[in-house]
């Protein structure tokens, strides 16, 4: 089998080193030796867009916040399902992630960072939260293998109650919240319910042949809602 080549290495907001490989037209990030996505596996970063905005009304001006980057499936996802007048933000903690997206890996997704209705903050997403209370149609979460198991320790906070209710504040009535995870995980999702989102399991695709699965976490506040504390 032909090896991977590496194509560039940079440090990861935490110290380790991300890797960005490539092998036969199929495109890797790696750290600590671990592959953390993959061109060759996307069907589940996709149907995330799908279920963040199923349902969603006509007519309306809509914003989108994605929470991770990638390779960029899942925001040309989101904004091949969007009007020309949304707003997408899209909050990515690694630079040079960023980076590769706008260089390498821009084909892979058709450049979806050129698109107008994009706006990059190289920031944590938790970190963004408690600016923009009530101003999103949909969040799109993809920042770990989901919620135990972590791409840093730091971003246990994102699934706890008070990173659940800075999510839900952040949503509009009726907007949704999808978290990408690896395998099921069903505190998570009572957690969810807690924190009042209509939520549910959803296991999907991860890519258009094979058996492999992975799992959304799709939760909906209700259209009028009472605030929970």
């Amino acid at each position: 089998m032909k090896p991977w080549t590496t194509l560039a290495k940079e440090p990861a907001p935490d110290g380790r080193e991300l890797i960005l490989q490539e092998r036969d037209g199929v495109f890797a990030i790696r750290v600590g030796g671990c592959e953390l996505m993959s061109s060759a596996r996307h069907g589940s970063e996709e149907a995330m867009a799908q279920a963040g905005l199923e349902g969603r009304p006509p007519g309306t001006t809509p914003a989108v916040l994605i929470g991770g980057l990638g390779l960029g499936y899942t925001l040309r996802a989101a904004l091949d399902r969007l009007p020309a007048h949304a707003h997408v933000v899209v909050a990515e903690v690694s630079k040079p992630i960023v980076t590769w997206n706008r260089g390498p890996l821009a084909r892979l997704a058709g450049a979806p960072l050129d698109d107008p209705r994009v706006q990059v903050e190289t920031t944590d997403i938790g970190k963004l939260l408690p600016s923009q209370r009530g101003r999103f149609d949909a969040i799109l979460l993809d920042v770990d293998n989901g919620p135990s198991a972590l791409f840093q320790a730091e971003n246990q906070r994102l699934y706890g109650p008070a990173g659940i209710a800075a999510f839900r504040d952040a949503l509009v009535p009726g907007g949704a919240l999808v978290v990408w995870s690896a395998g099921p995980e069903p505190r998570f999702l009572s957690s969810l319910r807690e924190a009042g989102f209509d939520a549910t399991e959803r296991r999907v695709s991860a890519r258009a042949r094979g058996s492999a699965q992975h799992v959304l976490f799709v939760g909906r506040l209700p259209l009028t809602r009472s605030r929970r504390r």
